[in-house]
């Protein structure tokens, strides 16, 4: 897959791409990420890429001249018409099940926007997609740009050391978008605090359960604290049978991702120790 970035700072972009181990991705080539700097597809002495907005306001608007000239150059160096993203607070917010997507995907065109944003007609006649990373203002595109890269690189096969390991993710729908469990490590003890003693036991269905309710639970605060208590207490009566069919799944079901996953864990541990 290719991701052409269109931006005014691709000097931002370079530890990303050399560094962690997403690096994998985009040394390989299945990810491959190219730069397009906007100034140069601008004109006159300034390489002037902004301008006062009509009707006044404060701040200044990407003019949409350099743009489409930045864009037509990508277009044609790409001999296709990748879907083109713009980062903006009116898009969709960006979710696992988004990101998986765009991992499975063929790429896109990225526009890190900066300033007040883009000229509107710009957006209209060129803009497919748009996305939101979350109810807050940055700088410019380039941040939410990097995190949809490092989203869909780690998807990608040969990048994580456990090639599994993604399927375990927060939020993958693969265990009812639940969120992932609090993990611990050596020593057993650390400043008066201990492992879980389920976890220390070796004892697959314990671990199993342990995990199971932990994901149920860092999930209640953010579900239930704006409901009706009648409706709090119909949530966790539902909470509750979901984790009990689930947990009886994966007593039969052994091969289950969640299972191999914490069976290794525990195998892991009762070994080492």
């Amino acid at each position: 897959m290719r991701f052409d970035i269109i931006t005014l700072f691709p000097e931002l972009f370079g530890p990303f791409l050399t560094c962690g181990v997403t690096r994998r991705a985009y040394e390989s080539g299945r990810v491959d990420v190219r730069l397009w700097n906007l100034r140069d597809y601008a004109q006159g002495n300034y390489r002037r890429v902004d301008d006062r907005p009509f009707g006044g306001g404060p701040g200044m608007v990407m003019m949409a001249e350099p743009l489409q000239r930045c864009l037509e150059a990508i277009r044609a160096d790409r001999g296709d018409r990748a879907p083109v993203v713009l980062f903006s607070p009116t898009g969709e917010k960006l979710d696992h099940v988004g990101v998986a997507g765009w991992a499975s995907g063929a790429g896109a065109v990225l526009i890190c926007g900066r300033y007040e944003g883009l000229d509107q007609r710009f957006i209209d006649q060129n803009v497919d997609v748009q996305i939101s990373v979350g109810d807050f203002v940055l700088s410019g595109g380039e941040i939410a740009a990097l995190a949809l890269l490092d989203a869909v690189a780690r998807l990608q096969p040969g990048v994580l050391n456990d090639e599994e390991s993604h399927q375990f993710d927060s939020f993958n729908p693969a265990l009812d978008g639940l969120l992932d469990c609090p993990h611990y490590t050596r020593p057993e003890e650390w400043a008066g605090r201990v492992v879980p003693a389920p976890l220390m036991s070796g004892h697959h269905a314990q671990i199993e359960r342990a995990v199971t309710d932990a994901q149920a639970q860092a999930r209640e605060p953010e579900s239930t604290t704006k409901l009706a208590p009648s409706t709090q207490a119909k949530t966790a009566g539902q909470r509750a049978s979901q984790t009990a069919l689930r947990w009886r799944w994966m007593q039969v079901s052994s091969t289950s991702p969640a299972s191999r996953c914490h069976q290794r864990a525990a195998e892991k541990i009762s070994t080492s120790l």
